[in-house]
């Protein structure tokens, strides 16, 4: 008999239905945050609404249910996933921003609303300039045995954008480095004189005690003076540092081009444009901004927010996805439940947990089901020799000289996954990201030290990653259909089918069955898996989940039945309005 082990084991890992995204958690109880006043909503509305394709129509929907919660709210401008931003007229509490939220939820042609909020970087400030070994990438402890792969792969021709604070010069990186954007809307935070422009040089990220508000307790925001971080500097050179230059450091995928695209600036960076930035760098769309000549095969995030993943950051990585492209997340360094932080908590990402040089989760790294894998992340004290070497800048309050500079942080960590999934995507061009994520995670060892709460896989190991075949389960081992399949319109069942041979003995307990699916509404979908002795699994039900899609691996419990034979993927569309069609599917044995 089949049974589901786990539900919906997404490209990420996270153990939650991909087509019904869970319910955002509430924050810990030991956590305290700030009443953060909200300016803006970004509201996702139904294909079918007016509001999802006109601008003027979006505007007086958005007037009228302003009027009717007592606020003003206008159109400001429309996001790359389609979602429209809207201005509130000025900063609202919660309660109000509530209640404006609660008139758009009340209207059946609106998907989602959610506030746009504020992310910020997840490293951790280093104690120290100096740091002499990699130890993160070829230690036997708990480095990542990259040196393993580079014999198969080093990143050739593979795009990689650093969605982060930009890029400060840098001659151990200007050799890999191509043109970004700066898609941060607000001058305050761009601190670069203006708003979006084509330049994504990071002038700088540094803020004066109290610059960025205060907390719900009153304390200045930041308790003190904080200099430059060059944090997507640090976080593209553990990438894609040049190798055999004669000095500095080398990245992992040493040979993959760096494409900054900035969105974190002084006091942070918007969801609005952090969305806008994941849409334009995976080669989608984005209002006023010519398209992405570089778009991205891997993205990194190292950056997050307290809260479960909103359903528009959600949108543009599912868009993102679907346009091939393997998105990168920081778990987060509160010591927590990564499922409390965005986008650590999104479907489709793979969630990096950090490790110190011994082994064991890095004191402040998040943990949880949603952490898909653990990487060095490095613990900069007692000693910066055990944190994570990069490429830096100087300068404290403007542009200095370049350096090196060992940071820790899941920021770090994240980076390490990236780089390895562009070693994975040049060996094998033709692997999805629900394939790099499994091999990833399929590839893991054990962490050598203790991890409590949840450390996702294991620790990555590059050079098993990138065996045979280049990163992904070949031969024997998968097998796949690629044929389109049409899923007819709230019509009958639909099937695709896998010839398995030269499999000895029942299929495994933990059978993966990755799926890839294009339909412009995912909810409305039922997913079966149907065994060669035609005993069946429900994959995924029916639900309201409105995102157009599906990327995802599930994992079956298949073994009680014979592995050779003919198996099926049955798939049902039960409601009318949206079409689609099976894209691809495979079995991982």
């Amino acid at each position: 008999m089949l049974a589901v082990t786990t539900t919906a084991l997404l490209a990420t890992g996270a153990a939650t239905s991909a087509a019904t995204p869970s319910p955002q958690p509430a924050a810990p109880a030991a956590s305290s945050t700030a009443e953060t006043p909200v300016e803006r909503l970004i509201v996702g509305y139904k294909s079918r609404a007016a509001e999802a394709a006109s601008d003027s129509a979006a505007d007086k929907d958005a007037q009228a249910k302003g009027k009717k919660a007592g606020e003003s709210v206008g159109f400001d401008r429309r996001l790359g996933t389609g979602a429209a931003l809207l201005d509130l007229g000025g900063k609202l509490d919660e309660g109000e921003a509530s209640d404006v939220m609660e008139a758009f939820r009340a209207d059946p042609d609106v998907a989602y609303v959610v506030p746009d909020t504020r992310m910020y970087a997840t490293a951790v400030s280093p104690n120290d300039t100096e740091y002499s070994r990699q130890w993160d990438l070829f230690e036997s402890t708990a480095g990542m045995n990259v040196p393993a792969a580079w014999d198969k792969a080093t990143g050739q021709g593979v795009k990689v954008a650093v969605i982060d604070t930009g890029y400060v010069a840098h001659s151990d990186l200007a050799a890999n480095v191509v043109s970004g954007y700066d898609f941060i809307s607000d001058p305050f935070i761009a601190q670069d004189g203006g708003g979006r422009d084509g330049n994504a040089a990071d002038p700088g990220d540094w803020m004066d005690r109290g610059e960025c508000g205060v907390d719900e307790a009153g304390l200045p925001v930041p308790g003190q003076d904080i200099d430059n971080s060059w944090h997507g500097t640090h976080v593209a050179g553990t990438i894609a540092a040049a190798a055999d230059n004669g000095k500095g450091v080398v990245g992992i995928a040493h040979d993959a081009t760096i494409q900054p695209v900035r969105v974190l600036g002084k006091c942070g960076g918007m969801t609005s444009d952090i969305i806008d930035a994941i849409t334009w760098a995976s080669g989608g769309s984005v209002q006023g901004v010519a398209n992405n000549p570089y778009p991205a095969d891997v993205i990194n995030m190292s950056l997050g927010g307290e809260g479960g993943c909103d359903s528009g950051t959600q949108s543009a990585i599912n868009a993102a996805v679907g346009r091939g492209t393997t998105i990168v997340v920081a778990a987060g360094n509160d010591n927590a439940n990564a499922a409390y932080f965005n986008p650590a908590s999104c479907s489709n990402v793979i969630t990096v947990a950090a490790s110190d040089r011994q082994g064991n989760r890095a004191y402040y790294s998040n943990y949880g089901t949603v952490v898909d894998i653990t990487a060095p992340g490095g613990e900069t004290s007692p000693s910066s020799s055990n944190g994570i070497l990069s490429t830096l800048n100087s300068g404290s309050r403007s542009v200095g000289s370049e350096n090196y500079v060992a940071y820790q942080g899941t920021s770090m960590a994240a980076p390490h996954i990236a780089g390895l999934a562009a070693l994975m995507v040049d060996a094998n061009p033709s692997l999805t990201p629900a394939q790099i994520e499994s091999t990833i995670k399929s590839k893991a060892r054990t962490l050598p030290g203790s991890c409590s709460g949840g450390c996702g896989a294991g620790l990555a190991d590059a050079g098993a990653a990138l065996g045979a075949g280049g990163g992904t389960p070949t031969g024997s081992n998968v097998f796949r259909n690629t044929a389109d399949v049409s899923i007819p319109d709230n019509g009958s069942w639909v099937t695709s089918s896998v010839s398995v041979t030269g499999r000895s003995g029942n299929a495994p307990s933990s059978l993966k069955i990755d799926v890839d699916i294009k339909h412009t509404y995912r909810g409305d979908l039922i997913i079966e898996i149907v065994a060669p002795n035609g005993s069946s699994a429900r994959l995924k039900e029916a639900s309201g989940d409105s995102t157009a899609n599906l990327l995802t691996t599930y994992t079956v419990d298949a073994s009680g039945v014979a592995a050779n034979g003919t198996w099926k993927l049955r798939v049902s569309d039960v409601y009318s309005g949206d079409t689609g069609y099976i894209d691809s599917w495979g079995l991982t044995f």
